[in-house]
């Protein structure tokens, strides 16, 4: 940018608002926290204990510089903790089993309403307390500590083969918060709970290799995609890379490896109940693709076996045609000219993602030397007798056995995709 624009009188009503000490409201998604399962998960996992050492902190700062600090450092324990305990590092707390990926997501909502509500006894203009609430999102989320070892040769790994000559490859992986809990509020999302097992772990490739994983979760939040998130998260990463894959929770009973993705959002309300019904919005809009596709090796994938689910390349899209004006699904994908309403994953979210991450693959000149792509995991699914919401419990053996298989698969896929880059 060339220069730094004035004030709107919007921004200067609500920076008047924050420094006089006023609150905002709790978001939709915050709101939910005041449910039983929500307050379950906390005090079965031990994470009540991480938000309330949080407030505490928080409401103890004198200063601006000091609850920057507060929220940096309580930001990062909290994703700390949670890959510890899904990788069974440290002491047992709660009886929730390790692999639960849902205290990470209810602990740092309890953080962001605090964060949301604070009434401080000094200035803090609401500007700043937007930027602290973005600096909690990316350190509770790993979106900001996905170094990998190496030190001075990072950033050259996918184009010139650095990481393999070092010995080992670099993967790069994310996952999402679980979604749709106005229909179900217990639910896991195993694409985070992969994330949560896989990070900083080292794994064996297919070819008996060795391979650095590194992870980060992302808000199920229209905003967030707008603003960027994805792309600030993976612009230096993607570089550093030998493979990437976005996962999210996808069809019953299967993995997808998607082929294509589209350029196209289709209003499902997201975590804030707020919906987007238009072309997926990245910089540079003139020069947008209706359709990006992946580079992951989905026919090594697919044959390899990697776990007890099935895995699909799935390339039917759909689109209306070059001329058209109604959507027509095509199971081979796209056609010349066309015009994006669905990838292989869909029009949500998940689509996005991957959308987004391949497209920025591409505009960094990375298409041709880094494979990536989006995988989608089965649902997650409860025990049979614990499928309804209104009576089932936040857990059950069946639950967790499902789990854990999405999460070991997924370490199976990604490794077969980097003995194959």
């Amino acid at each position: 940018m060339a220069g730094t624009a004035p004030a709107s009188a919007g921004e200067q009503a609500a920076d008047a608002a924050g420094a006089a000490g006023s609150a905002a409201a709790p978001t939709a998604e915050e709101q939910r926290l005041d449910r039983a399962v929500p307050q379950e998960i906390l005090r079965r996992s031990g994470f009540d204990s991480l938000t309330a050492a949080f407030t505490r902190a928080l409401r103890a700062a004198d200063s601006a510089d000091e609850a920057a600090r507060v929220v940096d450092r309580h930001g990062s324990r909290l994703w700390r903790r949670a890959v510890d305990r899904a990788q069974g590092k440290g002491p047992v707390r709660g009886d929730l089993s390790r692999d639960d990926d849902r205290p990470l997501y209810w602990a740092r909502l309890t953080m962001t309403r605090e964060l949301r509500g604070w009434e401080p006894r000094f200035t803090v203009p609401a500007t700043e307390r937007e930027r602290l609430l973005d600096v909690l999102e990316r350190t509770s989320r790993g979106q900001d500590t996905m170094d990998f070892p190496g030190g001075s040769f990072a950033g050259t790994g996918s184009g010139a083969g650095a990481a393999a000559g070092k010995g080992f490859k670099r993967i790069v992986l994310t996952g999402f918060d679980p979604f749709t809990l106005d229909r179900d509020i217990r639910i896991s999302n195993p694409s985070g709970a992969t994330a949560l097992a896989l990070d900083g772990t080292w794994i064996r490739t297919a070819d008996g290799g060795l391979a650095r994983v590194e992870t980060a979760v992302f808000p199920v939040r229209w905003a967030d995609f707008a603003a960027g998130t994805v792309e600030r998260t993976l612009r230096h990463r993607l570089p550093e890379a030998d493979v990437f894959t976005t996962v999210s929770q996808g069809r019953v009973g299967r993995f997808d490896v998607e082929r294509t993705n589209g350029a196209w959002r289709g209003g499902f309300p997201d975590n804030d109940n707020l919906s987007r019904t238009e072309t997926v919005p990245v910089g540079d809009p003139a020069s947008q693709p209706q359709w990006t596709s992946t580079t992951l090796p989905y026919a090594a994938i697919v044959a390899a076996g990697t776990g007890r689910f099935p895995v699909y390349d799935n390339t039917s899209v759909t689109e209306i045609p070059a001329g058209g004006s109604a959507p027509v699904v095509r199971p081979e994908g796209p056609t010349p000219g066309s015009t994006a309403r669905a990838g292989g994953g869909g029009d949500y979210l998940s689509n996005e993602i991957a959308y987004r991450a391949t497209l920025l693959r591409d505009r960094l000149g990375l298409h041709d030397t880094l494979p990536g792509g989006h995988v989608h995991t089965p649902v997650l699914q409860f025990g049979a007798g614990n499928t309804d919401p209104a009576t089932g419990t936040v857990t059950d053996p069946a639950f967790v056995q499902n789990r854990l298989d999405i999460i070991a698969q997924v370490r199976a896929i990604v490794g077969v995709a980097a003995a194959n880059r």
